[in-house]
């Protein structure tokens, strides 16, 4: 009882700290513009990854279909929230289509209430429409195993991919053109939560719903299916029911990253959910951990930063003296950080976490384990 009260307060007081780093960087995110958008990007891509992880190591279904279901998430959330006045500007080849002008201009005259809480109503629409189309697709798929599944939830992300970029959904999607002009975050509660940290909010509700998710009986079933479908079955666990409800609530919560994607990044394209999406989500859950969820959100932050800031210096030449180093060009980044990643998987074989999370007892374990050595080193 004791070390729970402690744990709870250690809890307490570090996402106190976090959050007045948040509010400190709010206030100078003019001169740390580099770590708010590591931050932004890698609290996205944490959702996303955690709700790979619910369906990839927690369930043992080995789904690729997430970039699909984000970009789902992304053009509705888009779509919904690009303003009425710039829409001619946006779709200024094909122009958009009178429904969407309509419904639009309905939402701008609307009351103010409404207007503040849209942007959260658009993005739990693109999740709701994501997580429509994985209970439909899914009747299909889930019948699959291992790399079949695999293979066809790859497809599924591609066609929505060619769906999305198809001349014929030009006044909906801008086809080929994507879509821009789509306002950044929005403040929270009035302007008290600014809106650098409404992401964090966002993906923070999220993830703790996953998270109790996993520790109902709905996630032992999903774990028992992990481990032996048969023996899961035998014990009264209806494998299909809870296959679809993990894929569909996986699909649910990558629809909201892509809608937050869509926010972040201002402007979205068919190309912007391509594979290689895919493979970095992928990536960060075996980075992490497969079947950890602490372990996708720890690694999503290190392989954002380390893909994006700290190993930005390969890509510019360097002269030291008169000689100039070789291999410091464009594109030697990703050749130092795909070595950091062999390093990392081959000491670290089932990832940064394994299947373990986050615990403040062994983090104070080892600290007192590494104390006693340096005692005994000493005496």
């Amino acid at each position: 009882m004791i070390k729970i009260k402690r744990n709870n307060i250690y809890t307490i007081v570090t996402l106190a700290l976090l959050l007045a780093f948040l509010y400190w960087l709010s206030a100078n995110r003019l001169q740390h513009g580099m770590l708010v958008s590591v931050l932004q990007k890698g609290v996205i891509l944490a959702l996303v990854a955690v709700s790979m992880n619910l369906l990839n190591g927690f369930t043992g279904l080995f789904s690729l279909g997430q970039a699909g279901f984000m970009s789902i998430g992304a053009y509705t959330t888009a779509i919904l929230l690009i303003p009425v006045q710039n829409l001619d500007g946006v779709y200024y080849m094909n122009g958009v289509h009178p429904a969407i002008r309509a419904f639009k201009t309905m939402v701008a005259s609307s009351p103010e209430l409404v207007r503040i809480v849209f942007p959260f109503v658009a993005l739990l629409l693109g999740g709701l429409l994501a997580a429509f189309a994985a209970a439909f697709v899914g009747i299909a798929v889930l019948r699959l195993k291992s790399d079949y599944l695999a293979i066809a939830t790859l497809g599924l992300s591609e066609i929505v991919r060619a769906i999305f970029s198809s001349p014929q959904f030009d006044q909906v999607t801008n086809g080929s053109y994507g879509l821009n002009k789509i306002p950044n975050f929005p403040p929270m509660l009035w302007g008290a939560i600014p809106s650098l940290i409404t992401p964090f909010i966002v993906v923070a509700f999220c993830i703790v719903f996953i998270m109790l998710l996993i520790k109902s009986s709905y996630g032992r079933a999903f774990k028992a299916i992990r481990e032996d479908e048969i023996a899961a079955e035998a014990m009264g666990i209806n494998l299909f029911k809870h296959k679809e409800m993990s894929f569909v609530i996986s699909s649910f919560f990558s629809a909201v990253a892509g809608g937050l994607l869509a926010m972040y990044m201002r402007s979205i394209e068919a190309k912007t959910f391509s594979i290689t999406l895919t493979y970095d989500i992928l990536l960060i859950v075996v980075i992490g951990g497969i079947g950890s969820v602490t372990g996708s959100v720890i690694s999503a932050f290190l392989v954002t930063a380390a893909k994006e800031w700290w190993l930005r210096f390969f890509d510019q030449p360097l002269t030291i003296g008169t000689f100039e180093v070789p291999l410091f060009r464009t594109g030697f980044r990703m050749v130092i950080f795909s070595i950091l990643l062999m390093i990392v998987v081959l000491i670290y074989r089932k990832g940064l976490m394994g299947t373990n999370e986050f615990n403040w007892d062994r983090i104070i374990n080892r600290l007192r384990f590494r104390n006693k050595k340096k005692e005994g080193g000493q005496a």
